[in-house]
């Protein structure tokens, strides 16, 4: 009697790294439904970002500074080109646009609150001027849209200073959208929207099409706002050398440059992972538009898209910006995707740390929702109070990284205190390999 032959062993299953799971739950999903996905925040995508550099600290051929007793300003005055009033900050970290109608009115109250008590700007986003924003805000930067959305001459001379949105680093190129669940009576009104209905905003103005009508236009938020106010340019990350360069001949005051790790209330979450470039990608280019153009430090530049944390700030400056301007970082220091919450985020098919199902309004924390019921769980002075000491500590890290590069002012720090652990972050931001010399695409 012989011996079965025994079974070989088994492999072990292997997944798809293209077909992953997340990829093949959307290709059912999109076969169920025939629409495509629609979600806010940022790209989920592991892209090269900041935590790719490194600082190179003092040691003997750079003399260091101490922080008890040596001065580090971080100061920023923006808007000093053309306008009669420029915009003096004490730190060098804005808040991003966020709408009223994205955002609850107690959230907006909340960032106006911790946006002064810190000493620097916020902006109002889509959809116009709330009086709790301008009344707790003692700096507001005022969009213009491509969809008009709530705005009027008054409001206009109302504010510190203009920001023209030409793109967004979310999605340059495309539009956004507030689902009807969020078009309360109240956001309908300030948008002369009807309530309940689905909007879409445009992805491009109305009324005009390129740089020489973007400097007509220019002239004449000017001349409604007596040239007292700093007009800001923002563009999505695509092409920043010469979006950046365009901005400046069509006079622009401030370039914002907003790269793809930037958030976003709604839009398809195609364009979100696929659109744009990062931020490590933008600030070099557009650094060097400037230049080339005789205007680095004379028309400032803002970057945003992913800031987390003080080194964050720090690179952003040591790259060449002069600030900085936080989004989905200052909704979380307000209480954004708590995990207290976790239970309710759980009944919605999420969990904390990835909701970001925003466009539906029923955001548990009440920062991205117009239901009353859920907007009142957000105290405005306490989370006015949590962005202040966030920003802070921003400020505090910030400042520690300069005075440890021998620095006595944030704005000193340079890409010679930079090195780059990989090859792309390295390309990218145009600063050495570390232990290296060499620069990718500047020679061996």
């Amino acid at each position: 009697m012989t011996d079965k032959p025994s079974k070989p062993p088994r492999t072990v299953p292997v997944q798809s790294a293209t077909f992953t799971p997340a990829v093949n739950a959307e290709i059912r999903r999109a076969a169920a439904t025939g629409i495509y996905d629609i979600r806010g925040g940022g790209t989920k995508r592991s892209v090269p970002h900041f935590d790719d550099l490194l600082f190179l600290g003092a040691s003997i051929s750079r003399y260091p500074l101490e922080g008890y007793r040596e001065k580090c300003a971080t100061n920023v005055t923006l808007g000093t080109r053309f306008a009669k009033t420029p915009i003096e900050l004490d730190i060098p970290i804005t808040i991003a646009g966020m709408s009223f109608g994205a955002l609850s009115g107690q959230a907006k109250e909340a960032l106006g609150r911790g946006a002064t008590a810190a000493g620097t700007s916020t902006t109002t986003g889509d959809g116009g001027m709330t009086e709790e924003e301008r009344g707790h805000s003692r700096l507001l930067v005022y969009q213009y849209l491509p969809s008009r959305y709530g705005m009027n001459p008054d409001d206009l001379r109302r504010c510190d200073a203009i920001e023209v949105v030409v793109g967004q680093g979310a999605k340059p190129g495309g539009g956004g959208m507030l689902l009807g669940q969020k078009i309360s009576d109240r956001v309908a009104g300030m948008r002369d929207l009807p309530a309940g209905i689905d909007q879409r905003s445009a992805c491009r103005h109305p009324d005009w099409t390129g740089p020489d009508d973007l400097e007509i236009k220019i002239l004449e938020l000017r001349e409604i706002t007596g040239w007292e106010k700093p007009i800001y340019v923002k563009v999505g990350g695509a092409r920043p050398y010469f979006d950046t360069a365009l901005a400046v001949k069509s006079g622009a005051d401030v370039v914002v440059l907003d790269g793809m790790q930037g958030g976003t209330a709604a839009t398809q979450d195609v364009f979100i992972e696929h659109v744009g470039i990062p931020i490590l990608g933008c600030i070099r280019p557009a650094v060097q538009a400037l230049q080339d153009l005789g205007m680095h430090r004379k028309v400032q530049l803002i970057v945003s898209g992913g800031i987390r944390n003080g080194a964050d700030v720090a690179k952003a400056l040591a790259l060449g910006a002069d600030a900085v301007s936080i989004g989905t970082a200052a909704l979380i220091a307000i209480g954004d995707n708590d995990p207290r919450w976790e239970d309710e985020y759980q009944k919605l098919g999420t969990t904390a740390g990835a909701y970001d199902d925003w466009h539906e309004g029923m955001d548990p924390a009440g920062i991205t929702t117009q239901d009353p019921k859920l907007a009142k769980r957000l105290d405005p002075i306490m989370a006015g109070r949590q962005l202040a000491n966030y920003l802070k500590v921003l400020t505090l890290e910030a400042q520690t990284i300069a005075r440890a590069c021998g620095k006595s002012h944030v704005h000193n720090l340079e890409p010679e205190d930079l090195c780059a652990l990989t090859i792309e972050a390295a390309a990218m931001a145009r600063v050495p390999l570390a232990g290296t010399d060499w620069i990718p695409g500047k020679g061996f």
